[in-house]
């Protein structure tokens, strides 16, 4: 099963690049983040003609999470359990041959100020709570997509962001940690765990072009899943096309 990832920033205009991806890679699952668009408006029709159906838990402007898959899948749930009613479309989650995979876009923490921190670590704190209940009905599971935290200086460029940017922030990586101590695995570290790679630049200040860099899309594997791990790759040629999104795909391969 190949499981993407991809923070799309705005599925309407990026329609194209993303049917692309689609028809030359041809994951079993796509998971899209930050589409900015309710489900009436999801261009569905362009991925049903590479072969794809979608499942979307959008919003008008702002979020949005959206499956793509070339099998059926069943949808378990639109929204994080915990969160109260009509909160920001930021989860959705679905079974596929016997797997969950939940598709995230955790709050990025930088605006709203103290509140809007403590929004994303109450978030990160649900998330926890939920993966845990996962572990505990012993399922197999993917959590993947825009995490908005970089868990080591490792997983950013230097200067890229400051001390108190809340990607960095002592307390987002403990969160982070407390998720990845339940016994998950991340599988870009797996495979790839001193390597420079990120899966995002920023459009301002020339990032792409000087490398630098955050690594912040990221899949978390439930143990069994962890040990069918066969590949990770982040596309990062897919942030040099035209009109490109800020982040690239991360796609991790698992094998029977």
């Amino acid at each position: 099963m190949r499981i993407a990832t991809w923070n799309v920033n705005s599925v309407r205009i990026r329609a194209a690049l993303v049917a692309d991806f689609l028809v030359r890679v041809q994951p079993d699952v796509l998971l899209l983040q930050e589409i900015k668009c309710e489900a009436h408006q999801f261009p569905g029709d362009a991925f049903a003609a590479a072969g794809y159906r979608a499942e979307v838990f959008g919003q008008k402007s702002y979020n949005g999470v959206a499956v793509l898959s070339r099998e059926a899948v069943e949808v378990r749930a639109r929204g994080l359990p915990g969160e109260a009613e009509g909160a920001a479309a930021r989860y959705i989650e679905v079974g596929l041959r016997d797997v969950i995979i939940g598709n995230l876009y955790l709050p990025n923490g930088n605006s709203g100020g103290a509140d809007g921190f403590q929004a994303k670590l109450d978030w990160m704190a649900r998330l926890r709570v939920h993966a845990a209940a996962l572990m505990a009905a012993d399922r197999d599971f993917v959590l993947a997509g825009d995490y908005n935290v970089c868990p080591t200086d490792a997983d950013y460029a230097q200067g890229a962001l400051g001390a108190d940017d809340a990607l960095v922030r002592p307390e987002s990586r403990a969160a982070f940690r407390a998720l990845m101590w339940l016994g998950l695995t991340d599988a870009v570290r797996a495979l790839h765990p001193a390597e420079t790679l990120y899966t995002f630049w920023d459009y301002q200040a020339g990032a792409w072009q000087r490398d630098r860099g955050l690594r912040i899309d990221h899949a978390l594997l439930s143990p069994r899943m962890a040990e069918r791990l066969e590949s990770v790759v982040i596309a990062k040629a897919e942030r040099d096309r035209t009109q490109p999104s800020d982040h690239v795909p991360v796609m991790v391969t698992i094998g029977d």
